[in-house]
Formats: C-alpha cells, sequence, structure tokens
C-alpha cells in the first residue's frame, strides 16, 4: 500500500514539472508572436528555438526510460562529433572574434561531457564508468584541440561538479547554487553593458570579450530601456543596433540570450528566459534520478546558461535540441532500478520520499 502511495506522490510531482513546462514553453512561444504582431519582426527564430528544446526533452524522456545508460554515451559521442565534424560549430579563421560558432562549440562540448558523465553515473559497471569518464575527459582534449578557451573551462566545471556530486547528500541547495551562479555571471554581463563597474574593471573585461561584443550589449541595453514593455520586435536587433550594422561579419545579434530578449521582447521576454531556466532546475529536483546524474545535468545546463549569457549559444538549433535532450534524459525514470553508490545512498533516500 506505502509503495503505491508512493508510486502515485511520484507520478504526480512528475506531472507537475511537466506541465510546468509546457506552460513555460508555449508562453515563450506566444509571447514572440505577440511582440512580433505588436512591433514587427520575426518571431521563427524563437519558435525554431521552442521546439527544438520540446523535441530534445521528449526524446531525451524516452530514451532515458529505455536505455539510461547509452543513451546519454551516444549523445555524449554525437556531440563530439559534430564539434570536430562540422566547421561551423568550430571556431574558423572566418571568425576573427569568438561571437559566433565559438561559442556553440562550447555550448556543444559543455553538454556531451555533461552527457558523458551522466551516463557514468547511471552504470553500475566499475569498467564502463571508468570509460565513461575517460570519455568526458576526452571532450576537454578536443575542445583544447580546437582552441576554444570557454569550452576547456566549461568542460573542466562540469567535470568537477560531476566528481563533486557524488558527495553530496542533498540535490537542493545544490540546484540552487547552480541558480544563484547563473544569477551571477548574467548580473555581470548586465553590468558590463550598463558600465555599472569601475572602469579599470570594465577595460579588464572588454578586452577579454572583445570591444566590439560589449558594444553590442550596450546597443541591446539601449534598446531595451526605450522599449521595456514588448521590445523592439523578435529578430529587429540587428536592424536598429549601430555597432550591427557597421560590421561586415555580423549576424544581427548581441551575443547574449538575456540581453537579446531584453531588447527584442521587452521584461516579459527576459522573465521568460528565467522561467524556462527554472522549469529546468525545477524538474531536475523533482526528477526521480540519483541525484549525482541530476547535479551533473544541472551543472551542464548551468554551462550554457553562462554561455548564452556572454555569447550567442542559444542561436543553434543543435545547442538547443542538445540542452533538451540532456534536461530529458536526467528527468526520466528507467524501466529497471538503478545501482546507488555508497556516497549517494543518501541522496537517493532523500529522492525517494515525497517532496513538500
Amino acid at each position: 500500500m506505502t509503495s503505491a502511495a508512493g508510486a502515485d506522490a511520484e507520478g504526480e510531482r512528475r506531472n507537475v514539472s511537466d506541465a510546468a513546462g509546457v506552460a513555460v514553453l508555449g508562453a515563450c512561444a506566444v509571447w514572440s508572436l505577440v511582440s512580433a504582431a505588436v512591433d514587427g519582426g520575426r518571431p521563427e527564430g524563437v519558435l525554431l528555438a521552442v521546439l527544438a528544446v520540446a523535441a530534445g526533452y521528449a526524446t531525451g524522456r524516452i530514451c532515458g526510460v529505455l536505455l539510461p545508460v547509452a543513451a546519454p554515451c551516444a549523445a555524449a559521442l554525437t556531440g563530439l562529433t559534430l564539434t570536430v565534424a562540422l566547421p561551423r560549430l568550430a571556431p574558423g579563421p572566418e571568425i576573427a572574434s569568438p561571437l559566433g560558432h565559438a561559442g556553440a562549440t562550447a555550448a556543444v562540448l559543455a553538454l556531451s561531457a555533461g552527457a558523458a558523465c551522466c551516463a557514468a553515473w547511471a552504470t553500475p559497471v566499475p569498467l564502463l564508468r571508468l570509460a565513461l569518464r575517460l570519455l568526458a575527459c576526452g571532450v576537454v582534449v578536443a575542445g583544447a584541440a580546437l582552441g576554444s578557451v570557454a569550452a576547456v573551462v566549461a568542460c573542466c566545471a562540469v567535470l568537477l561538479c560531476s566528481l563533486a556530486a557524488g558527495r553530496m547528500r542533498h540535490r537542493g541547495p545544490a540546484l540552487a547554487g547552480l541558480a544563484l551562479a547563473t544569477a551571477a555571471v548574467t548580473g555581470l554581463t548586465w553590468a558590463v553593458a550598463g558600465n555599472a563597474l569601475p572602469a579599470d574593471l570594465v577595460s579588464s573585461l572588454a578586452d577579454q570579450l572583445t570591444p566590439r561584443r560589449v558594444a553590442l550589449w550596450r546597443d541591446a541595453l539601449h534598446l531595451a530601456h526605450g522599449h521595456g514593455g514588448l521590445g523592439v520586435g523578435p529578430g529587429r536587433f540587428g536592424e536598429l543596433s549601430a555597432t550591427a550594422a557597421q560590421s561586415t561579419l555580423s549576424d544581427g545579434k548581441p551575443h547574449s540570450a538575456p540581453l537579446q530578449l531584453a531588447a527584442e521582447q521587452g521584461a516579459v521576454g527576459v522573465l521568460l528566459l528565467a522561467a524556462a531556466y527554472g522549469w529546468v532546475l525545477f524538474a531536475l529536483w523533482r526528477a526521480p534520478r540519483p541525484t549525482p546524474v541530476v547535479l551533473t545535468a544541472g551543472a551542464a545546463l548551468t554551462a550554457l546558461a553562462a554561455l548564452s549569457a556572454v555569447g550567442n549559444a542559444l542561436s543553434f538549433t543543435t545547442v538547443s535540441v542538445g540542452a533538451g535532450l540532456l534536461a530529458g534524459l536526467a528527468t526520466a525514470r528507467p524501466l529497471a532500478d538503478e545501482p546507488v553508490s555508497g556516497l549517494s545512498a543518501g541522496s537517493s533516500r532523500e529522492r525517494d520520499r515525497p517532496v513538500v
């Protein structure tokens, strides 16, 4: 009787997180259409991103049920292969500054490292677990070989967080810490754009980020201040940004997801982006998977959120699909019970308790 009641409670919790995801993603799509209808613009990019995340999430949930180890392993290998085989995802000589495809490379590799580590925590075979962690280390090496410093930093952060996750008995505080890290990076981006930091610090950060990127951020913030309600319309930043108009290599984007939404869709767009990230963390918090798997996926998705705050990663469909896929894999309930190591036994007990 207790077991049946526990299963019913778990199913209800999963239904709540799924319903929240549908509501948030639906609101993102609807708001892009509203903003485009009022101010003009092209909402296709936002709609495609929402569809990519939803499709990836659904695929991850299905594959995570059937193949809890093989599916994330295949996802990691696919992401690694894409970054090596497709030149448009790798930083090349045609782009002098790391504004475009370099951000996508770092994002895909960070998600690949997270998927490999999730697979490692999901397998009971020590030798296979070691092989999967070596695969994650190989992802770091690939980032270094491609010349992407951001990829190396992001992947190393995911690896370290995954190793630390095995010793954590409570996922709630850890997920809250990931949310704070994302908020800190976003706040720093906003402060740089608004010139709200000391001049020496702004100058140092501008040298690292490139002056052109900072100029794009400031254009986006200026547009957001002038059109705080509905924004200037999806896809219209390139038309109204003086910095973007001056560059022959411009893709018409400010290379910061929060600032782009603030400029093109107003304050509501930013809140919806935050709600989407919050939903992912909420779904991970209530996921039936062991805590190390959940926190590893959360670390990889947080790395993506940080890269998106300072780059253009979310403009790539590959990245959006990968993010949804990893979130789905980490929130699926496998058909067979997963073995729990000694380090994460407390985490498993916490997972099976009803969440108030």
